[in-house]
């Protein structure tokens, strides 16, 4: 398994004591639910947010920089982006005749196209958690396990969709994507009796890069509930610090 390394360390920090209830420096959220609890009179509903938001922007670009490096997705089993199933009938096919190796190198190139593309989301984390509002906050701390990360999708789908596809097509070019698959396509054709195939590599790509980001994001929100750390700066000392 890739691990992401240095995920979400003030994520880590800030929503686990933010999403567990049971911890005791959980005190603070009785304010944002209406009971004036004395040990945080001394917060403001701008300190809060901020340092909620601070330990979301943190974390969100640690996860957007790891995918978007090197083998990101490639060498990462639980993101790692496979073939489309209809290039998988392919592969088969051209295994038979010792040509599969032309399919496995598409299958990399697949996952080096949504590694360039991933950067594009950091911008679009950033939005969203500058648009958060304090009820915001509030319901993701009264969700599930992944409120965090489903306020994401749902904020951030379209916007990155649209965003992603331009540049997952450059990118498919780029690393040979495209002429590999016109290779592969060109020797499948050439073999009696298959069937067309027309696979979409940019929409497949796209979805799946996609998935890998939030999939980080709901593991990573999971664990913060259970797994307080200290805190590092200034602010976030002075909201959970106490």
């Amino acid at each position: 398994m890739y691990k992401i390394k240095n995920f979400m360390l003030l994520t880590l920090i800030v929503l686990s004591l933010v999403f567990s209830i049971a911890n005791a420096k959980s005190k603070w959220w009785k304010k944002i639910l209406g009971d004036k609890d004395k040990t945080t009179s001394s917060l403001s509903n701008d300190d809060i947010g901020g340092a909620f938001k601070q330990a979301l922007s943190i974390g969100a670009e640690n996860v957007v920089s790891q995918l978007g490096a090197n083998d990101g997705f490639n060498a990462d089993e639980n993101i790692h982006i496979p073939l489309p199933q209809n290039l998988e009938k392919v592969r088969k096919i051209l295994k038979r005749i010792g040509m599969s190796g032309m399919v496995d190198d598409l299958e990399v190139k697949l996952n080096r196209a949504a590694e360039v593309a991933t950067p594009v989301a950091k911008d679009l984390f950033v939005q969203s958690i500058k648009d958060m509002t304090f009820e915001d906050v509030k319901k993701i701390y009264q969700g599930p396990d992944d409120s965090a990360t489903q306020y994401f999708k749902e904020k951030m789908s379209a916007s990155l969709t649209e965003k992603m596809n331009p540049i997952v097509e450059d990118s498919l070019a780029d690393v040979g994507a495209v002429q590999s698959l016109n290779k592969v396509m060109d020797k499948y054709d050439n073999i009696p009796f298959v069937s067309s195939i027309k696979p979409d590599l940019t929409g497949y790509v796209v979805e799946k890069g996609m998935d890998g980001i939030f999939y980080y994001l709901a593991q990573q929100e999971a664990e913060i509930r259970k797994n307080p750390l200290k805190q590092t700066t200034a602010l976030l000392k002075k909201v959970f610090g106490r």
